[in-house]
């Protein structure tokens, strides 16, 4: 016992009062750190290793393989901790990071691994800011708990604030551009191309100016050619991207193919009406400017007018009160 309390004793003189608690999380981290080199350096399973040696060579570079045609290895071993086990959870998390532009089968856990990688770098930034660097000298244990806690949880809230704008930024991009390939979806139809043509046309005069619209149709074309049902794979289109606009779109394709009507004229129908929500769009956002700036504008005008205004009778009044001193 002597020999314990000697030792906190040491590591309370040179940590502060939350030594101990310290050093536990310090060994904890040391701990995990070694649990995940030593599950990262587990000897290949042969099953899967006499599978591998079992298939076929397809005789393409890696570099000319589909990018979301295999799951990384190493994060599968962790797909336990870093996957959602509710199906509902997991299914809403990958919809959000497609309609971010993370089309990979392991992009949610890259999302994960990136919480918890950057949740623990913070709160190993706080520790070392607080106890090594000497920056929680003075302060009482609850600010020294905040000054230690708060990196980590600004680290673990990180993914979730890019993934959110990215999303957000991504909307407004397909929404800007997507009248925009209906135009050029009805030319080329009305030039005699098929849906699928068009597609593939317009995906690529989008790549410059809009990518994420590109992108999308890119996908569409890529699966039609593959055979999916053309109607899934529009509705999927709407669903991915999130955009009122497109899933309005959607659903007048399939009803036009459903009901066998002419695919340019309910482009041409539908085109007008997104042209005009365009035109609406600006008109609100004109609109909305004057109220904007009125804060602005009262803050950097109100201000210098009251000092030109009433700055010379201020200044009157003082001087009098400065000569009715001095008469007295």
């Amino acid at each position: 016992m002597d020999f314990l309390n000697s030792i906190s004793t040491m590591v309370t003189d040179l940590l502060g009062p939350l030594g101990p608690i310290i050093l536990l999380g310090v060994l904890g981290l040391i701990l995990v750190v070694i649990t995940v080199s030593l599950m990262l350096n587990q000897p290949e399973d042969p099953m899967a290793k006499l599978k591998k040696s079992t298939q076929k060579p397809t005789g393409k570079e890696p570099s000319q393989r589909l990018r979301q045609g295999e799951r990384n290895e190493k994060l599968e071993r962790f797909a336990s901790f870093l996957e959602p086990q509710d199906v509902a959870a997991l299914s809403k998390k990958a919809l959000e990071l497609r309609q971010a532009g993370y089309q990979s089968k392991d992009a949610v856990r890259f999302f994960h691994f990136a919480q918890m990688a950057l949740g623990l770098l913070g709160l190993l930034a706080g520790l070392v800011y607080v106890n090594l660097l000497g920056g929680g000298e003075g302060l009482s244990t609850q600010k020294t708990m905040i000054y230690t806690i708060v990196p980590g949880g600004i680290g673990y809230y990180l993914p979730i604030y890019w993934v959110t704008r990215r999303v957000a930024a991504r909307k407004e991009e397909i929404t800007r551009g997507f009248p925009d390939s209906l135009d050029m979806m009805l030319v080329c139809v009305e030039a005699g191309q098929s849906l699928d043509q068009c597609i593939v046309r317009v995906a690529k005069e989008l790549h410059a100016s809009y990518p994420a619209l590109a992108q999308e149709f890119d996908v569409v074309a890529y699966e039609m050619k593959a055979g999916k049902d053309r109607v899934t794979v529009l509705n999927d289109m709407g669903e991915r991207c999130g955009v009122q606009d497109v899933s309005s779109f959607v659903t007048v394709l399939v009803q036009s193919a459903s009901f066998g009507t002419s695919i340019a004229e309910a482009l041409r129908v539908y085109a007008g009406e997104m042209r005009d929500k365009r035109v609406m769009r600006a008109e609100e956002a004109a609109n909305k400017l004057p109220t904007k700036m009125t804060l602005a504008t009262m803050m950097l005008t109100v201000p210098p007018l009251l000092i030109i205004l009433v700055g010379p009778s201020v200044h009157g009044i003082t001087q009098l009160g400065n000569m009715g001193a001095v008469g007295q």
